[in-house]
This record gives C-alpha cells, sequence and structure tokens, in this order.
C-alpha cells in the first residue's frame, strides 16, 4: 500500500487540483494584460489537447544567444530552476542521442533531479528532448523547443506532448507553471549579463 508523505509527489499533485481553476483564471487575464500592455515578459500556458502543454514567452535578445543560453552546461547552470535554486548537477551530452540530467538544489533544502535525451536538434531552430522528473520514474514526456526571432527578440514557444491526460494533468498540478515563469525570469537576466 502506498503511503503518502510531505514529499510524495502524488500527494503534491493531487493537493494542487484547487489551483488549476484559479490558475487557469489567471492564465486567461495575465495574457489579455499581457497583451494590452505589449509586456513580453509574462509566460504564456495553454493547453491544446488533453495530452499537451504548450508554454511561449519573448525575451529582448537575438535567437542565437537564446538557443546558446539552452545549449552548454556552464550557462544552464545559471537560470535553470525556481528563483534561489542552485544546480549542483549540470550534465549533458549536446547531441542527438545524448543524454541530460540536471539537480536543482532548491530553496525548501531538497534535491530534485531531472533527465532525459536529445532526439534532434537544429541550431538555432528547435531542441527536441524527453524530459523525466526522477522522482516520479516511468512518467516520460517529450518537449520541442521551437526558438523564433523577430525584430531582435526571441520566442520560445515549449510544446510537451505526455503518456496520458493525468500526466499532463499532474504536471499543471506540481505548481510547473511557477517553476517555468521563474526559470525564464532567470533566464532574462541571464542573457543581459551576456550581451
Amino acid at each position: 500500500m502506498h503511503q503518502a508523505t510531505n514529499h510524495d509527489p502524488l500527494l503534491l499533485w493531487s493537493a494542487r487540483f484547487d489551483r488549476l481553476a484559479e490558475y487557469l483564471r489567471h492564465l486567461t487575464l495575465g495574457e489579455a494584460d499581457a497583451m494590452a500592455t505589449g509586456n513580453n515578459a509574462t509566460l504564456n500556458v495553454t493547453l491544446p489537447s488533453d495530452r499537451e502543454i504548450v508554454m511561449r514567452r519573448t525575451f529582448d535578445a537575438p535567437r542565437a544567444l537564446v538557443f546558446e543560453a539552452f545549449s552548454k552546461p556552464e550557462h544552464i547552470s545559471h537560470w535553470w530552476g525556481p528563483a534561489g535554486a542552485t544546480m549542483p548537477v549540470c550534465d549533458m551530452d549536446f547531441r542527438p542521442g545524448g543524454k541530460w540530467r540536471y539537480v536543482t538544489h532548491e530553496a525548501d533544502g531538497n534535491d530534485y533531479g531531472f533527465r532525459g535525451e536529445f532526439r534532434e536538434i537544429v541550431p538555432p531552430e528547435r531542441i527536441v528532448w524527453t524530459f523525466e522528473f526522477e522522482g516520479m520514474p516511468g512518467h516520460v514526456s517529450v518537449e520541442t523547443l521551437a526558438f523564433d526571432e523577430r525584430a531582435g527578440k526571441t520566442t520560445i514557444t515549449t510544446t510537451t506532448v505526455f503518456d496520458s491526460v493525468e500526466d499532463r494533468d499532474g504536471m499543471l498540478q506540481s505548481g510547473m507553471e511557477t517553476g517555468a515563469a521563474e526559470s525564464y525570469n532567470r533566464l532574462e537576466a541571464y542573457l543581459k549579463s551576456l550581451a
């Protein structure tokens, strides 16, 4: 029998059901506010199907620089993860078939591991990789990151496809939107330091 603990991912996912409706309402308002104000720093999240999450964010940096920030461990270790996190492990073999593994040490004092394999790399346009949270082994999603530049700004569109609607909903309820938004805020600041 499965016994829940405070750090049990299943408990964490189920405990966030109540946040989902509020979050989706916030997304709708956030997208409207971003369009009205022209604020590109908003992470827009949509659910185009029952097994997908699409996230979109625009950065004030050229595509080649943004792509590079995703392709080298010395860059990723500076921005990947939520606010206050450090990355004691950032291993990646950036080539099709190459493996990657990141471990973040977060403000709550816990370490969280993530791993996957690069499936496709088209510099500076696209990266396709698998994504697995080590705390939930066997739940592997496929992410496609598309990099599109217009007028010196780069929009990253990440499409994540899950094996099931339960996996997709569990990811939504895990707080991933907050972590992704904080990572992208850190990336924006890091890109400015490289310019």
